[in-house]
């Protein structure tokens, strides 16, 4: 489908009208400003916001298409590269845990598969509730401020995790690890969507996205090294691997507060004198972002989420067809990617075999993911890419399933793990269509942890799909997951009906008015979000 717009009121216009661009052949720009109703209207509701780069918004500002690209590589490396550092030391924290089981740590505490189980939860559940509290707290104050000292908080939590002695101290780290972990991804996501259009976003998500995959083999690469240091101190080389790796969190962390500024407009501090872009750059970044969707300067950054509006996005029907897929498409694996170095150890491989063979599934991952976004821009259709996801699993699930004894063809079983665990990940597209969705900052906030809440409660049941009684093969658990495989797919082509349904019933109504009755809607409805009339829905 076309890029899908804000519907302008005073005159006609079709999709490719509004698409977020500089200067034209002919020296001349169109966009949604330039309707003088909706420009008054704009300008109003951001003084009324005190949005923070209100006084940059000029409906008569152009730039050439160089200028444009000099600004986005400035926002590749300051914006989407530091949000990707960060990320990598989240998840070196998050997922240090399958690097320190191929060494032996349930044995070591004398756990079992079961209370890994339980710990899993207890940090899903922490981090699940942390999320839209977070996410208010980053509103409140500001994800520069917030995010730097979540990440501070849990590092410490982090290296603490060194000094584990029983079931008890497992627990209370999972636990306090997902309470200041939550909330991280979606404050980190609504920052960078401050910086970029609509159309650029799901591919910058995907960049970001990658730690998740090259942390992965980070680990298991830095575990190379990690794991066979023993001291006479600290003779269970598991513990090394969190207290080096939180410290690395520690350190990046407190670079945050240097490297994390609060808006495009607020660059310029003390410790950065020239700030990251000149005047003319900070405009070209504030106007092409708010003239391919307005509503990113309906709130500005120091500004709280009422109760009222929680509830009232809380409930936004219209979101959760992406609330639903975004949980059954996070279920599908999951309990295969746990499990993964427990398989192979049970399969004869050592504890620096299965920490390597877990690199090529994470390599194919990220290739997936970021040609899914990719595809999804070209086709314009992000229930269709998304669609590929459970296609993907369910062609190495189904024979999964009906494999045999693994230890009998180790290699091939590791070949179809691979393969399987190699598919695109739903985050970054999903992510993207909620922001998109959302057609507000203050629904955008919400929404955002929301639909990672969901991603976490998918990583609860996920946990608990695999049980002891079931094992080595799991054909019972995977028999459960190739079910829930084709909901996903489902929920895929029924999102697409949706919205195309709710588009239609817009149109309808919005066609209905007479073209004064649509200018005053736009400049006096106090209608929000993705319930506007002049609103449509993205699929």
């Amino acid at each position: 489908m076309d890029k899908l717009e804000k519907v302008p009121v005073v005159k006609e216009t079709n999709a490719s009208d509004l698409e977020s661009s500089s200067v034209d052949e002919n020296n001349e720009e169109w966009h949604i400003f330039k309707d003088p109703v909706v420009a008054a209207h704009y300008a109003e509701l951001y003084e009324r916001t005190k949005y923070e780069c209100r006084f940059h918004v000029d409906p008569d500002f152009t730039w050439t298409k160089e200028e444009e690209r000099r600004v986005l590589w400035k926002n590749e490396y300051y914006v989407t590269f530091w949000a990707f550092i960060m990320f990598t030391a989240l998840n070196f924290d998050r997922n240090n845990m399958q690097q320190a089981l191929s060494d032996n740590f349930l044995a070591d505490l004398g756990l079992n598969t079961n209370q890994l189980n339980i710990g899993n939860t207890i940090n899903l559940v922490c981090f699940l509730v942390a999320e839209l509290p977070s996410q208010l707290i980053s509103k409140k104050i500001g994800a520069d401020v917030w995010i730097p000292t979540q990440m501070v908080l849990w590092s410490a939590v982090s290296m603490c995790q060194a000094g584990i002695k029983n079931a008890p101290g497992f627990y209370i780290t999972r636990g306090l690890l997902g309470a200041l972990q939550g909330g991280f991804i979606c404050d980190v996501g609504l920052w960078i969507s401050y910086f970029y259009t609509n159309s650029e976003f799901p591919l910058r998500l995907s960049l970001f996205y990658i730690s998740n995959q090259l942390s992965t083999i980070f680990s298991s690469l830095l575990a190379f090294a990690i794991l066979k240091i023993k001291t006479g101190a600290i003779t269970q080389s598991w513990r090394w691997l969190f207290l080096l790796e939180g410290l690395f969190t520690l350190l990046v962390g407190i670079f945050a507060y240097f490297k994390m500024p609060a808006s495009a407009v607020q660059t310029k501090a003390w410790y950065r004198p020239k700030g990251w872009y000149t005047e003319r750059e900070e405009k070209i970044v504030v106007n092409r972002v708010v003239r391919d969707d307005p509503t990113k300067g309906d709130m500005n950054n120091r500004q709280p989420v009422g109760p009222k509006e929680l509830l009232h996005t809380l409930l936004d029907y219209d979101l959760l067809p992406i609330y639903i897929f975004r949980l059954f498409a996070d279920i599908c694996t999951a309990p295969v990617a746990t499990y993964l170095q427990i398989v192979l150890r049970h399969m004869g491989f050592s504890t620096f075999q299965t920490n390597a063979l877990t690199i090529p599934y994470n390599v194919i991952a990220i290739i997936t993911m970021i040609g899914l976004s990719v595809l999804s821009e070209r086709l314009k259709s992000l229930a269709f890419a998304l669609a590929l996801i459970p296609i993907w699993i369910l062609a190495t699930l189904i024979p999964l399933r009906f494999w045999g004894d693994a230890q009998k063809n180790i290699w091939g079983t590791w070949g179809l793990l691979t393969v399987l665990l190699g598919h695109a990940p739903s985050w970054p597209l999903t992510i993207s269509w909620c922001s998109y969705n959302s057609n507000g900052v203050r629904t955008r906030a919400v929404s955002a942890a929301v639909v990672n809440m969901f991603s976490q409660a998918a990583a609860i049941i996920g946990s608990n799909i695999y049980r002891k009684d079931d094992a080595p093969l799991y054909k019972r658990g995977n028999q459960v997951l190739i079910g829930i495989t084709f909901a996903t797919l489902a929920v895929a082509i029924l999102s697409r009906f949706y919205y195309q349904f709710r588009n239609k019933q817009k149109e309808a109504q919005w066609s209905a008015l007479t073209p004064e009755e649509q200018e005053n809607y736009v400049h006096a409805s106090t209608v929000q979000g993705n319930k506007r009339l002049d609103f449509r829905f993205r699929y």
